[in-house]
């Protein structure tokens, strides 16, 4: 009896143990999509081969969901077992059938009115786990629903709303007719993800700039301005309890201490930054405060090695964008891959892409992790595609550069200094590669990238005091007239070079999905979704649908047949047509 009793108490423990660590914190299921990147790696490669190269001309629409909200739709869906969650504009969320579409169950979030939306209506997915779903919301905040019917089961403050929204004197200036939007508030993009009983989440809008013009189709992005002075603040990722909600860690991405780093005059890669470090220092007296303005968004979902208990994730620009003359030094840690330990938020290392970032390089796509292949040895590695166009490779225990691919797209100008006639450059703002995730197939060592050609004149511009306002500099990003474009590429990651590359019409936005059966899907902002064999980048299956198809693809699996699922809703910023739907595709049945 008393050997009876351990070993049903023993098989409590280990059924406890099980419930506890459900969700993301068990590998992901070969059927499912349970996490933002499909597993902690984000390699975003589907072990699914039903679909391949030879039937994937069938594919079919299997179903669609309208969600009634026509708006930037960016968000990846998470399906377990048996349903599909996904994060809708403006951070409503739909449980749905992931076979029929039918909706479960609809949370529609209610923003605080008064709340300044840093970057529109964007959400890029939610995190299932412990019975929950957990999204992150356009004003700041982290809610927890309870997965079976939607109910909130807890609510919380993530920030407050302490960025400036706007500079009087630039919008008093000779262009105040010129309407003001986004860039300014708090809030958050990325999807979470749950590690070891931890919500992990950063947030976004910290960066401050200014965006002037609404987008067109003729001018998607309208100029975006960085202005001198105290305006944001510090951007940071955190850990929250999954059953209370209680904040357990913070990693603030602007330092107190040392935010000054060692005033670098190149890239670490060697790129010359065109700096006046004398200048510089000579205005760190009266800049000591800078650090409380210092911006470093957290744009991307964090990969994590669970191995090692340690995650990676991506920061933004500093605070003031593309105005330097607050913030002298390096301006620690932003524009940088960031190495922290998952349990106590500590940092481990760091590699700052761009010191003292003038250009808005942030690493905003995600980082993926896989083992890297070269010489006969294998090394844990770190990649990510960044905005300057390179495709990074880090050891991921120390943070050392191992291979820097080609250029990915077009490099022009890249470190330029404005000037009064306007200096054009390319990547600038846009990207590169903007937030879309990559995709890496571990197996060939080769990764994909979705990324954009989008020459932008780099300028300051001088307006004379008027109306009572004084005199005001500032630098501006702005369109040129030259044409953009978009491009997939395979990089080799063991060489660096690109096995292809396929232009596309338009520069793309949204991010790609891998197959083991050698596919690659991708959507455009024209409606085109598509599949490219990964081989080659042959153009394989083509289907065009009535808004932009910008946000990742999925794929799972339910009573043996393979989705394809991708939510169709544009992009306002690029002028790409705005929709509603969630698309799914399945082999057509004969």
């Amino acid at each position: 009896m008393r050997n009876s009793l351990k070993i049903l108490a023993l098989l409590g423990c280990l059924i406890l143990s099980a419930c506890a660590s459900t969700g993301q914190d068990q590998l992901a299921s070969n059927k499912d999509w349970p996490s933002f990147g499909r597993d902690y790696t984000n390699q975003r490669l589907s072990p699914l081969t039903q679909v391949n190269q030879q039937n994937v001309k069938d594919l079919q629409l299997a179903w669609q969901y309208k969600s009634g909200i026509s708006a930037t739709f960016q968000a990846t869906p998470i399906v377990t077992n048996g349903v599909m969650y996904v994060s809708l504009p403006y951070s409503s969320v739909a449980a749905l059938d992931a076979k029929t579409g039918k909706e479960l169950w609809r949370y529609n979030h209610e923003r605080r009115a008064s709340w300044k939306l840093c970057c529109g209506p964007t959400n890029r997915g939610v995190a299932v786990s412990n019975g929950k779903v957990f999204i992150g919301t356009v004003d700041a905040r982290l809610v927890a629903l309870n997965a079976e019917n939607g109910a909130k089961m807890w609510d919380i403050d993530v920030a407050d709303d302490t960025a400036l929204s706007e500079n009087t004197n630039l919008l008093n200036s000779s262009d105040s007719h010129k309407e003001a939007y986004g860039g300014t508030g708090v809030g958050i993009a990325m999807a979470p993800v749950v590690y070891h009983g931890k919500v992990l989440i950063g947030v976004t809008g910290v960066g401050y700039g200014l965006h002037l013009d609404k987008p067109t189709a003729d001018a998607p992005l309208g100029a975006v301005v960085g202005v001198d002075g105290r305006y944001g603040r510090p951007g940071f990722l955190a850990a929250y309890d999954v059953n209370s909600g209680k904040r357990l860690w913070q990693f603030d991405t602007i330092p107190a201490q040392g935010w000054e780093g060692i005033f670098a005059q190149t890239t670490e890669d060697g790129f010359s930054l065109h700096r006046d470090v004398a200048a510089e220092k000579a205005t760190l007296a009266e800049n000591k405060e800078a650090w409380r303005y210092g911006g470093g968004s957290a744009w991307s979902t964090p990969a994590i090695d669970n191995k090692t208990n340690t995650l990676y994730f991506g920061t933004g620009n500093p605070s003031p964008q593309m105005n330097d003359i607050s913030r002298p030094g390096d301006n620690l840690y932003t524009v940088s891959l960031v190495a922290l330990d998952t349990e106590t938020g500590k940092l481990k290392w760091y590699y700052q892409q761009v010191p003292h970032d003038l250009w808005g390089y942030d690493l905003a796509s995600p980082p993926v992790l896989f083992d890297y292949k070269k010489d006969g040895k294998s090394i844990p590695a770190v990649g990510q595609a960044s905005k300057t166009g390179w495709f990074y490779v880090h050891d991921r225990n120390t943070g050392k550069l191992l291979i820097k691919s080609d250029a990915f797209v077009p490099q022009k100008n890249l470190f330029a200094k404005p000037t009064k006639e306007g200096t054009v450059l390319y990547p600038g703002i846009l990207g590169g590669a903007n937030w879309s995730p990559a995709a890496v197939d571990e197996a060939s060592q080769t990764g994909f990238v979705a990324a954009i050609h989008a020459p932008i004149n780099y300028r300051l511009v001088d307006e004379a005091a008027k109306n009572g306002s004084p005199a005001i500099r500032y630098a501006s990003s702005e369109p040129t007239k030259d044409p953009r474009w978009g491009v997939l590429s395979a990089i080799n990651l063991t060489t660096g070079k690109m096995n292809w590359q396929v232009k596309t019409d338009q520069p793309l936005i949204g991010g790609v999905l891998a197959t083991r059966s050698d596919l690659l899907f991708m959507g455009e902002g024209n409606g085109n979704f598509n599949a490219y064999s990964s081989n080659t980048g042959s153009l394989l299956w083509q289907t065009n649908v009535d808004a932009g198809v910008n946000a990742p693809p999925i794929s799972y699996e339910i009573d043996g047949v393979q989705y394809i699922a991708v939510a169709a809703g544009g992009n306002s910023i690029f002028g790409y047509k705005t929709g509603d739907s969630i698309l799914v595709y399945a082999l057509s049945k004969k």
